[in-house]
């Protein structure tokens, strides 16, 4: 595996794969990396010829200092993973190379409407930052295809718009979001919790799951169906920032006459020093009973 920092030695690689008309499968992330992370390389490497990697912690899409500060680096390890998953190329930049005249004269790319809900809120400028690095990163690469996962629904959503409506020529694919037995959503921020903490985390997945089974029933009180799951949420000791029900396909607030199967539940909430977000699709939820794998989550669903 090569492991390049520089755009230069980045761009030499490419070219010539791309002379040698090679499928160029990309995988970016920014590190700190988990089993879910290893399953979207593994979507890139049955797609493409070639799967780039990149690790860069992305200090644009930190609204808090501290956070950026304190999210793990943990780069050899996370080289050895990919180098062991067949990983043909690592791009690892360093700031400066991505934002060379710094982040505050950096020209931003922004996507309205998907961005200015849910995550958006909380979070204000993130997602400038991600939709900013991702083309930027797209423009570097220059992959046929990149892998993300659904885990990051909004995330997902947000590329997919902002790469059609820039023409860029990136296949987007999403993968499913890969959990731990009891649930819990893979995320590089799950190391923040202690074991009891990391098994009472389950407990954001079983309440998604019992939020889709009343949708499935018939029900369409959405904001009642939120504050319930919210508040067992909050007796599990967690801090939640939001539950909600929204359409899968712009998640804006459903109608009551839309299909279930069009809808998505999505939560963020706080359980110690980590921020935790899931989502769940009706129809995963649906295929996954269809297939008897709700019975992995026995006690989750």
């Amino acid at each position: 595996m090569q492991i390049v920092a520089d755009i230069p030695a980045l761009r030499a690689a490419i070219g010539g794969w791309r002379r040698a008309g090679q499928r160029i499968a990309f995988v970016p992330t920014m590190g700190n990396l988990h089993d879910g992370h290893l399953s979207l390389v593994e979507q890139a490497r049955r797609r493409g010829d070639r799967v780039v990697a990149s690790i860069f912690v992305n200090p644009m899409q930190f609204n808090c200092a501290d956070d950026y500060g304190r999210y793990p680096r943990t780069f050899e390890e996370d080289a050895a993973q990919l180098e062991s998953m067949q990983v043909d190329l690592l791009f690892a930049p360093a700031a400066e190379a991505v934002y060379p005249n710094g982040m505050e004269l950096a020209t931003r790319v922004e996507v309205p409407g998907v961005s200015e809900t849910l995550e958006g809120e909380h979070r204000p400028g993130h997602f400038t930052g991600v939709a900013t690095v991702v083309t930027k990163l797209f423009n570097l690469v220059q992959p046929d295809l990149a892998v993300f996962g659904e885990k990051d629904y909004q995330q997902l959503l947000l590329i997919e718009r902002m790469t059609a409506d820039l023409d860029l020529p990136v296949e987007i694919v999403g993968a499913p979001t890969a959990r731990e037995a009891n649930g819990l959503a893979m995320s590089s921020r799950n190391n923040y919790l202690s074991a009891e903490e990391r098994q009472r985390g389950g407990a954001i997945y079983r309440e998604l799951c019992r939020l889709i089974d009343h949708l499935l029933d018939g029900e369409r009180n959405f904001l009642l169906l939120e504050r319930d799951a919210a508040a067992a949420l909050n007796r599990e000791g967690f801090v939640s920032e939001y539950i909600a029900v929204r359409r899968l396909a712009d998640l804006q607030t459903p109608h009551v006459d839309d299909a279930a199967e069009d809808l998505l539940v999505l939560a963020a909430a706080q359980l110690g020093r980590a921020r935790l977000i899931d989502n769940l699709q009706v129809r995963r939820r649906l295929a996954d009973l269809a297939a008897g794998r709700a019975a992995v989550h026995t006690q989750a669903c």
